[in-house]
């Protein structure tokens, strides 16, 4: 198990990269992360979602994600809630105080999971979420040292130096943990290093002796990660890009979702692509507006008017500028949005932006799938997927976004209004598939690429499997590896309870 110092120290990345290389030297691996904080989802081969990063790691491992591999993920809805989806699907909205005492029941669907993963590899990486450090969140905890003792396997501790102060993030981890659980600690690996390596030895040391952990690796900085969906939002703002001269604005929403949307476009060579901060202005030379998915519509949209952009993106259409919706996003774009159950959030109507003629109402059922479309009936085949609550109908509907196979039907789906100015489409994914991403952007004058997204991510799976390789101590990691020894009883400080769904 990888666990880290803190949040992004590159728990999610050196995992992907130990999946990649260890597939490399021959062995069936899987990854596993007991617990997920992140809007940023992906659609799994069994039909639930799990975190996007855990689908990466599928990827690295050369198999298709399962929902077994994230059995918990926690999606934020609001400052202090959030949807509960175990083993993909939604089960609950609760609170975090709530969640904290509901969290313990959790641990045998958890060791479950963990269970039915390691009985389909001969490796299992699992990863940890934020710090086992956090010990007033030990009570009762699945994701880091709870999850460690229960499943009896060894961990390493990852420390991020390009933050700083590294050697107190490895050696006051482990001064505050419990001492049982240090024992399962077997080394440590410090990320992210910039610069001459040598002149880290002596800290590297220093940790070694401070900790009495085994050093596995000191790894340089990885600028290809850049090309790797982010799980954070807050990642963002260090992602905006391109150099081209035709500019697309995303509206970064307070509770953003499946923003791996914008990567592909981020990298074509004719666009230039900014993620617009909460309290700035549009930019008046924007050409294309996007406002993506949210994890709560109402909320985003009610945030969106507190920002001013609603004034900004209805300018942007009358000077004659194109927006395009994608899942929440698209439920803003009509004329109104009910909630009379609240689903999403408190129950209401709110208005939308009527830049289209739909309307959407909330429904209990979540819609979570892999799809098959194309641009126009008889256009190339593309492959997205969609996770969202609601239903969208309207005149705007009789003009489709896309087409979408089910079964032997050709579907319509999405709207366009009807100056052809303004889409709205449940669809994710899009973008990663090149002659629709370039399609697209032809529709609006643009002179799109067709490079292979998913092979640009293959390849720079590969340059990470390399980098570690070189800059980690793998055959030592293999020897660290234990059988696990499943067990539910209390380990000291928590128990599990078996949990029933109804």
């Amino acid at each position: 198990m990888v666990q880290g110092t803190g949040s992004s120290v590159g728990k999610s990345i050196l995992v992907a990269g130990l999946c990649r290389a260890f597939t490399r030297m021959g062995y069936r691996v899987r990854p596993f992360k007991p617990q997920n904080m992140s809007n940023n989802s992906s659609v799994a081969a069994d039909g639930g979602e799990i975190g996007r990063a855990q689908a990466l790691q599928a990827i690295a491992c050369e198999t298709e994600p399962v929902t077994d591999m994230n059995p918990v993920l926690l999606k934020p809805e609001t400052e202090t809630g959030a949807q509960i989806v175990l083993r993909g699907k939604r089960v609950a909205a609760m609170r975090a105080k709530d969640y904290s005492r509901f969290k313990p029941r959790l641990a045998a669907e958890v060791l479950r999971s963990f269970e039915r993963i390691a009985n389909s590899a001969e490796i299992v990486i699992a990863e940890g979420a934020g710090s086992p450090a956090e010990i007033n969140l030990r009570s009762g905890d699945i994701a880091n040292m709870g999850f460690a003792r229960r499943s009896g396997i060894p961990v390493i501790i990852v420390g991020d130096i390009d933050r700083g102060g590294v050697i107190a993030q490895l050696a006051g981890t482990k001064s505050v943990i419990d001492k049982d659980d240090a024992a399962l600690v077997r080394g440590f690996a410090v990320n992210k290093f910039r610069g001459d390596k040598s002149l880290f030895d002596d800290g590297y040391r220093l940790i070694q002796r401070l900790t009495g952990w085994k050093g596995v690796g000191v790894v340089p900085w990885f600028d290809e990660a850049r090309v790797f969906p982010s799980e954070d939002a807050t990642d963002l703002y260090g992602r905006s890009g391109g150099g081209g001269t035709f500019k697309i604005a995303c509206l970064a929403l307070s509770r953003i979702a499946n923003f791996d949307d914008l990567d592909p476009l981020r990298a074509e060579p004719d666009v230039a692509l900014e993620i617009l901060a909460p309290g700035s202005v549009l930019p008046p030379d924007v050409d294309l507006v996007i406002i993506p998915g949210s994890k709560s519509t109402r909320g985003d949209l009610k945030f969106m008017r507190d920002q001013g952009w609603d004034i900004d993106v209805l300018a942007h259409v009358r000077r004659g500028g194109r927006v395009l919706g994608i899942c929440g996003g698209y439920q803003m774009l009509g004329r109104k949005i009910a909630d009379p159950a609240g689903i999403d959030g408190s129950a209401g109507t709110s208005q939308g932006l009527g830049l289209l003629n739909v309307d959407t109402e909330m429904e209990p059922e979540k819609q979570i799938r892999k799809t098959v479309g194309r641009l126009s009936p008889n256009g190339e085949r593309f492959e997205a997927y969609e996770i969202h609550l609601g239903r969208t109908e309207g005149p705007d509907r009789e003009r489709a976004f896309a087409h979408v196979e089910t079964g032997r039907k050709i579907l319509s789906e999405g709207a366009i209004s009807a100056d052809g100015h303004v889409f709205g489409t449940y669809l994710h994914g899009l973008f990663s598939t090149g002659h629709f991403r370039r399609a697209f952007l032809e529709r609006l004058g643009v002179k799109g690429s067709n490079f292979d997204y998913e092979q640009r991510i293959d390849q720079a799976l590969d340059s990470l499997a390399g980098h570690l390789e070189t800059h980690m101590d793998l055959p030592a990691i293999l020897g660290m590896m234990a059988e696990p020894r499943l067990c539910t009883n209390t380990d000291g400080q928590d128990g599990s309870t078996e949990l029933r769904l109804g």
